[in-house]
């Protein structure tokens, strides 16, 4: 289940509100126990299996987090353990078959593949019981007593299967002490459809256009490439914050207060000011428990470099099992590293103004790495790059076929993807907000009913397709 499919929109998600809401606001351990078993069902429907694992994980975390405040001499050990837990229930099911394989390409052995799906969503409720494990072990929150409310934090329905990774201390208070306002529900009702609409109008139309260009295979030429590679740079960013607009929202309805998890990335100067406005999230969970217990930028320049390095294959290697995405990380280091020694010669000769050229630097990058992020294969991604500069390519014919994809409604859609990605709209709306609030507000609500209406027609009318996160 989706947020974007008919079953979660018109049948899942009313029946939770309406029943939610139905209960006291005073019966708030009622109202707990409501979304913990709502979150079951929610994972249930799709992963009957996989749930009793993240049931698992929950335990392992919760057990281990209780253990180091009953036995603090061996502290360290319960860390490791509960940290190692987790991580082994992940390396398992996601990276086995991937070690697999590599063993077999690199000794030419033939080691059979291991029979195991991956569960929708492990990534993110790993990291998210790591996190728990960790902020325990430092003090920085105190270990849930209770399993259950630990259960509704780490599956609570709207950020499971793709977050945001929430920190405990982030809705610990909310767990035990919270109420939904009507204004609570009213800005999460419009968050929702905000996010339905970067996935359902936005997202879902340029990614037919970057589906048909990345299966063209010997036949595609330098136009149709560039297109295709714009069309996913465009498609993954309404796709996964469209998502975490919903989730956001929801959260809100419910009362719990979740961070956004983007923050305009494709307007950054640089690659490292992207990583800061891009699943802001997972950036800062990397932060937190990796780059900065490995020394951050503490340990001079060359070990600074060494550890964005090891966080970004990490993250290369977080998103999934391949060598596409180990590469996609490494790209992103590369050019970090890049700009950090940019960066140290620019503050020696004491020019610091962004340049209008970063920004368009940074957006080729982004386009340039998100082709390997999205090819099947290395093979793949390499000759998409060949396509994208073979300046010979170019003539009436490729440019035709580029044109041919490029309907009235994906001129549009593509025109709106340029616009309501940079910050723009949303300065328009401060403005008018603090000029005319009450006129703002209705404004608001009429477009957001339009909105909700065209999604409703959007998704009777066309075939469903899932979220690009879920299946990391």
């Amino acid at each position: 289940m989706t947020f974007s499919s008919p079953v979660f929109l018109f049948i899942f998600f009313p029946a939770v509100l309406l029943c939610y809401f139905l209960i006291p606001a005073k019966c708030l351990r009622i109202r707990n126990a409501f979304l913990t078993v709502a979150s079951l069902v929610f994972y249930g429907y799709g992963e009957p299996v996989a749930m009793l694992l993240m049931l698992g994980v929950v335990a392992w975390s919760w057990g281990s987090a209780l253990l180091m405040q009953k036995a603090k001499q061996f502290r360290r050990l319960f860390l490791l353990l509960g940290i190692f837990g987790d991580l082994g229930v992940l390396c398992v099911y996601k990276y086995t078959n991937f070690i697999i394989d590599t063993v077999n390409t690199c000794l030419h052995t033939g080691i059979p593949a291991v029979a195991l799906r991956l569960p929708i969503g492990i990534s993110f409720f790993v990291f998210q019981a790591i996190s728990y494990i960790m902020d325990v072990s430092r003090d920085e929150a105190k270990p849930q007593k209770s399993y259950f409310r630990l259960l509704l934090y780490i599956a609570f329905f709207p950020q499971l299967i793709a977050g945001p990774i929430v920190r405990y201390q982030t809705i610990e208070e909310a767990l035990s002490n919270r109420r939904s306002t009507v204004e609570d529900v009213a800005a999460g009702m419009r968050g929702m459809i905000l996010g339905l609409s970067k996935k359902l109008l936005i997202a879902d139309t340029v990614g037919l256009i970057a589906d048909r260009v990345f299966g063209m295979g010997d036949t595609l030429a330098l136009p149709a490439a560039w297109l295709g590679a714009v069309c996913y740079t465009f498609q993954i960013y309404f796709d996964f914050s469209g998502y975490s607009d919903m989730a956001v929202g929801m959260g809100r309805i419910f009362g719990f207060a979740f961070p956004q998890n983007f923050n305009y990335p494709y307007s950054a100067a640089s690659i490292t000011d992207f990583w800061r406005k891009w699943h802001i999230s997972l950036t800062t969970w990397f932060r937190q428990y990796l780059y900065i217990p490995l020394g951050g930028n503490r340990k001079g320049n060359a070990r600074t470099i060494l550890n964005k390095w090891i966080v970004f294959l990490c993250t290369g290697l977080w998103h999934g099992a391949s060598w596409t995405f180990v590469l996609w990380g490494a790209m992103n280091g590369a050019l970090m590293t890049i700009e950090q020694l940019f960066r140290k010669n620019k503050s020696k000769t004491g020019t610091s103004k962004t340049k209008w050229y970063m920004h368009v630097y940074t957006v080729l990058a982004v386009v340039l790495a998100f082709v390997m992020f999205r090819a099947e294969t290395v093979s793949q991604a390499v000759h998409f790059y060949q396509a994208m500069f073979t300046f010979g390519s170019i003539s009436r014919l490729t440019v035709s076929a580029c044109l041919q994809m490029l309907s009235p409604l994906a001129v549009t859609v593509l025109l709106a993807a340029c616009l309501f990605s940079i910050p723009l709209p949303q300065k328009w709306m401060e403005s008018a907000e603090k000029r005319a609030p009450a006129a703002a507000g209705t404004i608001l609500n009429v477009i957001c009913i339009g909105l909700l209406l065209l999604c409703i027609m959007n998704a009777a009318a066309t075939t469903y397709h899932p979220f690009i996160y879920f299946r990391f």
